[in-house]
């Protein structure tokens, strides 16, 4: 992990965040612990052999940014916002990070499926798995940190979705949780 470049991040949303608000004015004095850290969670559960990823609603880049920086593996990263897209532009370019950037909405990005998804405060999960789904691979899995809404998220899901879930926790992280997300298909699918 490439400790640097992440702080290199992480001073460019603090540079960028006022002209184009990029994380919320109170969480300015918290981009590392908030935003880097909790993108980081997501790490250990990244198998090592990942050949590229996809990012949904990219945004100031967490998770998707922080962990191409981190691991080195390709990300596509999907942002309809053209001034936050021009952000992960720059700060792709400036750490190094191996990103390519989509403008556009998630539905008509030119990506090919991955084997792993992200997506941090995007939609609910019933919507996020419609837009993850025909983006992932069949053997892939998602990775959607969430907060004390997951378990009523997944019980709303589940009556859309068929699809297996593992719920990722730790103590330090309070009601936060990481959701697993595999062999997703709409319940209507035979």
């Amino acid at each position: 992990m490439n400790e640097e470049k992440l702080r290199d991040f992480a001073a460019l949303v603090l540079k960028w965040s006022p002209k184009i608000n990029l994380v919320s004015k109170s969480d300015l004095d918290h981009i590392w612990e908030r935003h880097v850290q909790d993108s980081l969670r997501l790490l250990p559960y990244i198998p090592k052999d990942t050949e590229r990823a996809i990012d949904l609603g990219s945004g100031a880049g967490f998770p998707g940014l922080v962990l191409c920086i981190a691991t080195g593996i390709p990300f596509d990263l999907i942002e309809s916002d053209a001034r936050k897209s021009a952000f992960l532009m720059e700060a792709a370019r400036q750490t190094g990070a191996p990103a390519k950037i989509h403008n556009c909405r998630i539905e008509s990005a030119p990506v090919k499926p991955a084997p792993l998804i992200t997506a941090r405060a995007l939609a609910p999960l019933e919507k996020l798995l419609g837009l993850a789904a025909p983006l992932l691979t069949p053997n892939g899995f998602c990775l959607f940190p969430k907060g004390k809404t997951a378990a009523a998220e997944l019980t709303l899901a589940a009556t859309l979705w068929h699809m297996n879930t593992e719920h990722l926790s730790a103590p330090e992280w309070g009601e936060g949780c990481i959701l697993k997300v595999s062999q997703i298909r709409h319940a209507g699918a035979a």
